[in-house]
């Protein structure tokens, strides 16, 4: 199974993808914020990354760029449940940086793993 970074600010969101992914057997490190998530990344490869949009510290999309900058290859699933614009908006600004899943919250246990699946192409 794979090793999979979540970074999301909101503790219970973080909590349950976690445990969503957990129960397929894929491994989970969580990360409060974009800057945890980019210095883990930078010491522990992973097999995808799942970010958030909007968080405080780095947001989602400067934690792509980073990352897709040191890391052209890393596969991100971006995740977002809106804010001041709407989670699509949002969504949308991850796609023109490479990313290629994104989920709106709420999503399914389903949706999730389906994206996750794509990107390790199982």
């Amino acid at each position: 199974m794979a090793n999979i970074l979540v970074i999301d600010d909101d503790s219970m969101s973080r909590d349950l993808i976690a445990e969503m992914l957990a129960e397929k057997g894929h491994k989970t490190v969580k990360a409060c914020d974009g800057k945890e998530g980019l210095q883990l990344y930078d010491t522990t490869r992973f097999d995808i990354v799942i970010t958030d949009m909007i968080m405080p510290e780095v947001e989602g999309v400067e934690t792509i760029i980073q990352l897709k900058k040191n890391y052209p290859d890393v596969k991100i699933i971006a995740i977002s449940g809106g804010g001041r614009i709407s989670a699509y908006s949002h969504l949308s600004i991850a796609e023109k940086f490479g990313v290629k899943k994104t989920l709106a919250k709420p999503f399914s246990t389903n949706d999730l793993l389906t994206a996750v699946d794509e990107l390790l192409e199982i």
